[in-house]
């Protein structure tokens, strides 16, 4: 796991957001391992309490599961919970808000698109 903090979030939060971005990634996989508390507290000199709130957040959401001496493990369906919620998010707060942008500066939906298409068959 590769992080820069930056103080626009709380560390937890941002601990939080790459655990999920690695379950979207496919780098965690359903019954994976978490790395512990204790490794990520020391790996980057966080305090592990601030681990645990970002840990407790993901089970919170049923994302990851304690298991009693074991540690945390990503639970079945996590990931495509997390896209569910993540697209539905996208949709609602920030979709509006690219909509806007290409209106704003006068920009052709279509030639966006084929623009774009023609960038990922690169």
């Amino acid at each position: 796991m590769n992080i820069a903090w930056n103080d626009s979030a709380p560390i937890y939060r941002q601990l939080k957001d790459k655990v999920v971005a690695m379950m979207l990634d496919g780098v965690l996989q359903p019954g994976e391992a978490l790395p512990s508390v204790r490794q990520i507290a020391a790996e980057y000199q966080l305090n592990p309490i601030t681990v645990s709130r970002a840990y407790q957040e993901l089970a919170d959401e049923e994302l990851v599961e304690k298991r009693r001496g074991l540690g945390m493990y990503v639970t079945e369906g996590a990931r495509e919970k997390l896209l569910a919620s993540e697209r539905d998010r996208f949709l609602k707060e920030e979709w509006p808000l690219v909509v806007e942008r290409i209106q704003r500066l006068g920009l052709d939906f279509e030639k966006l698109m084929n623009s774009a298409n023609k960038e990922s068959q690169r």
